[in-house]
């Protein structure tokens, strides 16, 4: 084994933490005045909404305590409609949930659900990309409306409310 290769190695193994940190501090960064965000062009004003932010792990009890140390916040129960997820509040007002997988075959995860206006339009989007839907639009009752879709390889999830 290489020096070139372990390197490569444990950045694979550190690329997942380090997105886990990027959008937990994207989500915790103070938003823009309204009117800021008016002069902004029309799709780089939803694209900060970042609703949920869904971890798959198999190793829930340690990522929840590890982030409500780093981030100071407390996780819930499971809770039975987010796949018994743990989730925890931010200063947002988004949320981040700590779930195991819910089948064998399911493979860990960083999941962001970016919030849309209309979950239909914005599946259509979705598939005219190209995407492939793992979860069509499916409603939680009291939380709102979700889809998950596969582009390039990457699991997108959009949400609304």
């Amino acid at each position: 084994m290489t020096n070139d290769s372990i390197t490569i190695n444990t950045m694979k193994e550190l690329l997942p933490i380090a997105v886990i940190i990027l959008t937990i501090l994207a989500m915790e960064s103070p938003r823009p005045a309204k009117e800021e965000a008016n002069d902004k062009a029309p799709f780089e004003v939803g694209m900060t909404d970042i609703h949920y932010l869904e971890i798959v792990t198999p190793a829930v009890e340690a990522t929840c305590v590890a982030l409500a140390a780093q981030h100071d916040i407390t996780f819930s129960a499971p809770v039975a409609g987010l796949g018994n997820a743990r989730v925890a509040s931010l200063s947002s007002g988004g949320r981040i949930g700590v779930r195991a997988p819910m089948r064998e075959d399911e493979a860990p995860v960083v999941r962001p659900y970016m919030l849309v206006d209309d979950i239909d339009e914005a599946s259509k989007a979705a598939k005219d990309a190209g995407a492939e839907f793992a979860m069509r639009a499916t409603e939680i009752p009291g939380q709102g409306t979700f889809a998950i879709y596969v582009l390039g390889g990457i699991e997108h999830g959009i949400w609304e409310r």
